[in-house]
């Protein structure tokens, strides 16, 4: 039974069936066929909490798209963005704006080594575009290197770069870009048996890569710290320092994508730090203000800031460090150190979430392999443990996608708002969730993995001898 929101005002469907009406005439929607899609009518959100017209409560484990890293209506941020609307709504992006420097300031405190100069942007494609520009311009090269299992955005450089199927249909296939495979022992491209034999596989495949490419011809390698949509896959220990001394080497920009893993998510202020690596170029956006104002960016080191410091930078934003988006920042960062919001991340994925996935899989044949850190985790769900056979065929869709399709609607009837993408459903809800929130995530999963059992070799073998 779903329970209902305790900060629901009241029920209205009436007023939820206006939303949806006016949603199905006129909005057009992201990654949608528009006839096929039904979507949920919100009426509220708080914490780690959201709720419809209906008066249903959902325990949101997407943190939307894995950016309200403080959760919902976060007070001091609401006040934050009051507070600088009635003093500077807008301005343009050519003046010095007090929000907008500390917005940079704050993030540079933060940022590893010496990427201390901070590009806003207005979201996380927008920032990989211009750092690939940024790389492309530094070196006067022209081709950059990318991994397959991969999401850098949606326009149309960071689409190029993509690994996955949203690529495909907007893929030129001259833009420039070279794939190659990134470590993952459990389906390691490399037939490692260990993270070691991994690593050392994985880099020698990049060096390969780059010999036939010509290393003279690339202007940057492009990755996500940790891949988030793709599936929450930790490099082994020694790969990004590995690719860090690759690009040194051939004098190849590194840039890491940590949109989704950065400001607390995976425990540390960015992922980065858990590998002591430090970038040429690290775009970030999602969890900088929580998702409350539009607001990415490229964090610069000192010798790409400099190729810039008395040549023009070609690229720029009408709203470039928006006032009331850098005024979140400001807000949500203070909101972190106060609350301890990254320390926090870190404990509840060692002692709650990790420990409780892992337990899941134990009990559930459809799990084949737990992944993540911090409030950042994947369940790879398979039909077949051994062989490893994917739950549902990659890129499924239709009937092919029926398992995956029957695990969501069970989560949703728990009460909890699953992350799904292709055959993993990932835990990735507010930094700031609570342990008994947490708990509640975890009981909702084991009643929707049940569903996703029945899918399996072992679940049809229970089924025929029931």
């Amino acid at each position: 039974m779903t329970p209902h929101a305790p900060h629901a005002p009241y029920a209205d469907p009436a007023a939820g069936a206006a939303v949806k009406a006016a949603d199905r005439a006129h909005v057009f929607h992201s990654w949608s066929a528009q006839g096929l899609i039904d979507p949920l009518a919100v009426a509220g959100a708080e914490g780690s909490y959201f709720w419809d017209y209906d008066g249903n409560r959902y325990l949101d484990f997407t943190s939307g798209l894995v950016y309200t890293n403080i959760g919902y209506q976060h007070p001091t941020v609401i006040a934050a963005i009051q507070e600088q609307a009635g003093k500077l709504a807008t301005f343009a992006p050519a003046f010095a704006v007090e929000a907008r420097s500390e917005a940079a300031r704050l993030i540079a405190e933060r940022t590893p080594g010496d990427l201390d100069k901070i590009f806003f942007t207005n979201g996380g494609a927008e920032a990989v575009e211009n750092a690939v520009r940024m790389a492309r311009l530094h070196t006067g090269r022209t081709k950059v290197l990318s991994a397959y299992r991969s999401y850098h955005g949606g326009t149309s450089t960071a689409i190029n770069l993509t690994g996955d199927p949203r690529r495909w249909p907007s893929d030129t296939g001259s833009a420039g870009v070279v794939r190659f495979w990134a470590p993952f022992l459990y389906r390691s491209p490399f037939h490692a048996a260990d993270e070691a034999e991994e690593c050392a596989r994985a880099l020698q495949h990049l060096e390969d890569t780059l010999a036939f490419e010509g290393p003279a011809t690339i202007a940057a390698i492009v990755l996500e710290t940790i891949p988030g949509t793709a599936g929450i896959m930790t490099p082994p220990p020694g790969y990004l320092a590995g690719v860090r001394e690759i690009c040194d080497r051939y004098g190849i920009v590194f840039v890491l994508d940590e949109v989704m893993a950065g400001f607390g998510r995976t425990g540390a202020w960015f992922a980065a730090d858990h590998f002591d690596v430090v970038p040429d170029l690290l775009t970030f956006a999602k969890g900088v203000n929580s998702g409350y104002v539009p607001l990415g960016g490229v964090a610069i080191s000192a010798e790409i800031a400099a190729t810039f410091e008395t040549r023009p930078y070609p690229g720029g934003l009408t709203y470039s460090g928006h006032p009331l988006a850098c005024a979140a920042a400001v807000a949500t960062i203070g909101v972190m150190e106060d609350e301890k919001v990254v320390e926090h991340a870190a404990r509840i994925g060692e002692t709650v979430l990790g420990p409780g996935l892992r337990a899941l899989a134990e009990r559930h044949p459809s799990v084949g392999e737990v992944r993540g850190l911090g409030a950042f985790w994947a369940l790879d769900l398979v039909r077949d443990r051994e062989t490893r056979e994917p739950l549902v065929p990659y890129n499924a869709t239709g009937e092919a996608n029926a398992p995956m399709a029957a695990f969501g609607a069970a989560a949703k009837k728990e009460g909890l708002w699953p992350f799904i993408n292709m055959n993993r459903t990932h835990a990735v809800p507010a930094c700031n969730v609570s342990e008994a929130e947490a708990r509640e995530g975890l009981a909702a999963l084991d009643a929707a993995l049940s569903v996703a059992d029945t899918y399996t070799v072992e679940g049809a073998k229970g089924a025929k001898g029931a």
